[in-house]
């Protein structure tokens, strides 16, 4: 039984180890919303921040101390219009605005 259990905490360390990386969800957020505005998508004062879905989908260490971040965020406006970004920026330990956000915009649902 020790032998077993010791094969599988072998076999599932990889999974254990991964790159988390640092908490930066606010750099890409803040840099997203500024360009849903800058697009003429809408306007940040309209937005619900509190309604806001933040989701982390990836947090690649590239080198030692710096992550390649990718985020989901869902925004709603204060009409219930929802818009649905992927961003991806590089973040350090010391520092979450490592590199421009990159923004691609997946969905934009309107309610009438």
């Amino acid at each position: 039984m020790k032998k077993l259990t010791i094969f599988v905490l072998f076999m599932f360390s990889p999974l254990l180890s991964f790159a988390k990386g640092p908490d930066c969800y606010t750099w890409p957020m803040n840099m997203t919303e500024g360009w849903l505005k800058n697009m003429n998508i809408v306007d940040i004062v309209d937005l619900d921040e509190s309604k806001t879905q933040i989701t982390q989908l990836a947090s690649q260490e590239i080198e030692k101390g710096l992550y390649n971040q990718i985020y989901h965020f869902v925004f709603y406006d204060k009409k219930g219009n929802s818009y649905e970004v992927i961003t991806q920026n590089n973040a350090s330990d010391e520092e979450c605005s490592m590199s421009q956000v990159n923004h691609y915009l997946v969905s934009q649902s309107n309610v009438h």
